[in-house]
């Protein structure tokens, strides 16, 4: 089992080791590796019927995409599997989205098939970002794919830098990069998540802002600008995702902070969106159930709302956005729903009172 978080090169790593080890057997053709997505096949009748028809011949008869019991194409795949004396690498990446979808019968039956053949070997690895999915797991399945784990921490900046260097000498003519725009790309990657995807992501964005400006090279400004982009690009694909009752209180949040209350109560926000629901023609919810939106939102990194307490005289949350109110807020206002309030106007607290 090989945990980490994402962009840490654990299925980089593993495909580049399948690699080696099919090139040192390329003589004696005794090892057969097989990597699968378990995000894009997520059930265990897929999974053992793509895994049984890399053993069957060019004539003879595939295991088909449905119609079978599973317990015939594990059989066929345990038979296909020791014609031979060979060795299978059977690599499961993003495992726990199998084990969420479809339970962990399929991993039973592949964690114990080296019991059931007498020729070949089984080697089975298994990629994950979420180390708490072996939970989910039956006692018997976790004891035996338990048997070795590794974690690939997140990268550091000067990991990082190596990273970039190797794949920014494949991509840019010499004298294209400044020279503190690759350091610059990996300390703001580690300093948020060693992810190498977002490192690798900062410096494609700064050099293509830097192509669409018709400059000759990438400057470290170029970098600051990419990282704001992929920021909003982020913000952009979240809020246009939002149902529409989320959108709404949002709507509210920067509404409130427009008129200029920066660090606004739960009452406060409520109070705004039941009269933007309204004039939307939206049913109105509870403030408890909006209450619970406001948490979703505040997971999701586009408000920050903070629990204050005040003592014997109770708690409440004080709510601000934490993304750029216009830019979020010509988002929202292309929903059709919000579209028609941009000509709202808030009623004062005497109207409320």
């Amino acid at each position: 089992m090989i945990f980490g978080k994402t962009g840490t090169g654990k299925t980089a790593s593993v495909k580049f080791l399948g690699k080696e080890i099919q090139k040192a057997d390329s003589e004696f053709n005794r090892v057969i590796f097989i990597y699968m997505n378990c995000e894009v096949v997520d059930t265990q009748y897929g999974v053992l019927q793509n895994i049984g028809n890399q053993f069957i011949g060019d004539f003879d008869e595939r295991i088909p995409f449905t119609g079978w019991s599973t317990e015939r194409v594990y059989n066929i795949l345990r038979e296909k599997i020791d014609e031979d004396s060979k060795v299978a690498i059977i690599v499961l990446d993003e495992i726990d989205k199998l084990v969420y979808k479809s339970g962990d019968d399929v991993l039973y039956h592949l964690s114990k098939i080296n019991d059931d053949l007498e020729n070949a070997k089984v080697s089975l690895i298994g990629i994950s970002n979420d180390l708490k999915f072996t939970e989910f797991l039956d006692p018997r399945v976790r004891s035996r794919l338990g048997e070795e784990k590794m974690v690939f921490p997140p990268y550091n900046a000067e990991q990082l830098k190596d990273i970039l260097y190797q794949r920014s000498k494949l991509a840019f003519n010499d004298g294209i990069l400044e020279n503190g725009v690759l350091p610059l790309c990996a300390a703001l990657a580690a300093q948020e998540h060693g992810d190498a995807r977002r490192a690798l992501d900062l410096l494609r964005v700064a050099a293509e802002l830097a192509e669409r400006s018709s400059e000759e090279k990438v400057t470290e400004a170029h970098v600051y600008k990419a990282k704001n982009k992929i920021e909003l690009d982020c913000v952009t694909e979240t809020v246009r995702t939002l149902p529409a009752q989320s959108k709404l209180v949002l709507y509210a949040i920067i509404n409130n902070e427009e008129r200029g209350t920066s660090r606004q109560t739960t009452g406060e926000v409520y109070q705004t969106y039941k009269d933007l629901a309204r004039m939307a023609g939206v049913s109105v919810i509870t403030q408890r159930r909006v209450t619970d939106l406001i948490s979703e939102l505040d997971m999701l990194g586009i408000i920050h709302a903070r629990v204050k307490s005040f003592g014997r005289g109770g708690r409440t949350r004080e709510i601000e956005s934490s993304v750029s109110l216009a830019d979020t807020k010509r988002i929202l206002e292309e929903d059709d729903i919000i579209h028609d309030l941009k000509r709202y106007k808030p009623r004062t607290q005497t109207t409320l009172i």
